[in-house]
């Protein structure tokens, strides 16, 4: 008969109850706890709404019972809310105490070091020695077992303490601190410059030697290798072993006084890259008590405190007289508006039921004849609104469509050449591009790389970018003899200005006129150094090559009109040897056009100066700063063009 009267969502609410039991019995603080408490809230939501249905027909279909129960959610749910925020902020802030009372004191033993390396540079040569040996003994040693130093002075190596085994660093180091992670195991560790050489100092990082930073406050545990996968962060603290039992409940907490997990991911550098960022992470994990946190926070006992405890009981008193209060007044408000609401559910009914035409009789000039009046005028404009909605959803679907259609046009891979580095982005300034850039393997030892400006924007111009993609892989893919002619002296025998003359009767057959794009192609011949392009209306791009250590910018050819326009467009083609450090920056006007609030447009030779001034540079950290540019130039997030930028480095 109960489950009956529960229902489905009864019978697993009860289901979850017990697996939520269950799993605190077996695992307190693993996963399956957490998901089973999710699931056991989930369902008595569910369960609740099911009783509060069966309930209406006999309890509260009255509105004015209806308005009396509201009330009461209105004065009750709300201290509910308070309590549980209390109880898991409090949690939460309490795990993350934990966790901050270590980091911080791993932070001070890493200054500890620092100092230590800092003292031993600003040191006379003669004295280091002797310096690094009692500063050692005396006061290192304890603090960091397992502690060693190693000095390099020209080629003489000296370590400490007698049969360190501690490693050289690799060069390109510079002067840095922090947590190491070397074969696999983690490390604080100092590193500083002499005049004619370097110190370096590194102490390992052990589930130990972190539970002595603060003593009484539980188990302290780390990942035992390399961690850099921050998804799996929760399975990674759970395997974790659990260490010794922690101290009894104290303070007369109770069963408040439970288990607390929680962690920290610290950056760490990786000993075989100098220099580089390589996402080696340390993950720390503190498990503890709320007792034992509080004990470390709360070391001595404040007289004001109990003065606290009798201010937050009279607030919690006053808080629920004015609860009380508040009831009994919305009660008494509710008997006036509950004719308007009665008017107001009959009038939804009928919308419900089709009948837009419908109009609910107002009375009065108060805020609820207001209501009636704008419920009679969204009748009167409903059923538009709903049909521009549904046509609104329906051009945003076929969008998004076209924006991920395109995203898959992009090349997924880079080719990779022994003499020849591409990088490539691709900004759109709305959903879809009129933006392209391609790369694509002309046989063993060519690449062809291609850039277009499709005139307009939106999905016409994302469309004739598709076309444009498509013809110009069909002929980069079709036999060679069919495409050779026309000047191509590389090793495929590919021709430039032929395929850009092929590409441009095709689209001008598939377009109409006023659709047209720039276009340059290019093919670099491995074998021979040599990069062949045609030009089709493009902005020329930049050959930035140095010259006795200063960069300047080279523009290449244009060698003929846009592509698409007209069907009797001839095209010549155009080459270039690629040197050592060469540079190609192949970019739209979506880079250069855009202004700021005075109608200056950024321009090529700010564009052309930004690049000879970081040509040497890599070629992402050129290109992010080549974007961030014309963005601080707009002084807007919002791109006024597709901003496209292709670079090729001559290895």
């Amino acid at each position: 008969m109960l489950l009956t009267w529960l229902g489905r969502s009864g019978v697993a609410f009860l289901v979850f109850a017990v697996l939520y039991l269950v799993s605190g019995w077996i695992a307190p603080n693993g996963l399956p706890r957490a998901l089973a408490l999710l699931a056991l809230l989930i369902s008595g939501v569910v369960m609740c709404v099911s009783i509060l249905r069966r309930l209406r027909g006999q309890l509260i279909w009255s509105l004015r019972n209806r308005l009396l129960v509201t009330y009461l959610f209105i004065a009750a749910v709300p201290i509910l809310l308070i309590a549980a925020l209390l109880y898991l902020g409090g949690r939460a802030l309490v795990s993350q105490l934990a966790v901050y009372m270590v980091t911080s004191q791993l932070d001070r033993r890493i200054d500890t070091l620092s100092s230590f390396t800092e003292s031993v540079v600003r040191t006379d040569p003669a004295t280091r020695p002797f310096l690094m040996e009692k500063s050692l003994d005396l006061f290192y040693a304890d603090r960091f077992p397992g502690i060693e130093i190693l000095l390099r002075e020209g080629d003489l190596e000296t370590r400490y303490p007698e049969g360190a085994t501690i490693p050289a660093p690799l060069p390109g180091w510079k002067p840095t601190r922090g947590v190491l992670v070397r074969d696999g195991k983690f490390y604080l560790w100092s590193y500083d410059k002499t005049r004619a050489g370097d110190v370096t100092v590194m102490a390992p990082i052990t589930a130990d030697f972190l539970a002595q930073l603060v003593p009484r406050l539980g188990q302290v545990n780390i990942a035992e290798e390399h961690f850099s996968n921050r998804a799996g962060v929760a399975q990674e603290v759970s395997r974790l072993p659990a260490g010794a039992p922690l101290p009894a409940a104290q303070g007369g907490l109770g069963r408040f006084d439970r288990d607390l997990l929680w962690y920290a991911i610290l950056n760490a550098d990786d000993w075989d890259h100098p220099g580089q960022n390589t996402g080696a992470e340390l993950l720390i994990a503190v498990r503890s008590r709320v007792s034992l946190i509080l004990s470390e926070i709360f070391s001595h006992k404040d007289p004001a405190q109990d003065t606290l405890e009798i201010y937050l009981i009279a607030g919690l008193v006053i808080f629920a007289i004015v609860e009380i209060i508040s009831l009994v007044i919305g009660i008494g408000f509710a008997r006036t508006i509950t004719g308007a609401v009665h008017r107001l559910y009959e009038s939804t009914q009928l919308v419900i039921a089709g009948d837009f035409s419908h109009r609910i009789h107002v009375a009065g000039n108060d805020q609820l004849a207001e209501l009636s009046k704008s419920f009679n005028r969204m009748t009167e404009h409903l059923q538009q609104l709903l049909a521009v909605a549904k046509e609104k959803e329906r051009l945003e679907s076929e969008i998004e469509i076209a924006r991920e259609v395109q995203d898959q046009l992009f090349p997924r891979q880079v080719p990779e050449l022994r003499t020849l580095r591409i990088k490539a982005v691709c900004q759109p300034a709305r959903l879809v591009s009129g933006d392209y850039y391609d790369f694509e393997m002309v046989g063993e030892d060519e690449v062809a790389l291609a850039v277009a400006d499709v005139a307009g924007k939106g999905i016409s111009a994302a469309l004739l970018m598709a076309a444009l993609q498509s013809s110009l892989r069909v002929q980069l893919q079709a036999p060679v003899e069919v495409l050779a002619g026309g000047g191509g002296h590389h090793g495929s025998g590919l021709s430039t200005s032929r395929l850009v003359s092929n590409l441009n009767r095709q689209l001008y057959s598939m377009t109409s006129a006023e659709k047209y794009a720039t276009f340059f192609l290019g093919i670099y011949d491995e074998s021979s150094s040599t990069f062949t392009y045609t030009n089709a209306g493009h902005l020329s791009p930049l050959l930035i090559r140095s010259d006795g250590g200063q960069a300047r910018a080279e523009p290449l050819d244009v060698n003929g009109t846009v592509v698409g326009a007209f069907d009797f467009s001839q095209y010549s083609e155009s080459r270039i040897e690629l040197r050592p450090g060469d540079l190609l920056v192949f970019y739209t006007d979506g880079v250069t056009e855009p202004e700021n609030e005075y109608g200056e447009m950024f321009g090529e030779a700010r564009l052309i100066e930004l690049l000879t001034r970081n040509a040497h540079r890599r070629e992402e950290d050129l290109i992010a700063l080549v974007l961030d540019s014309v963005r601080q130039w707009t002084a807007s997030e919002e791109l006024q063009d597709d901003m496209t930028l292709l670079l090729a480095r001559r290895l």
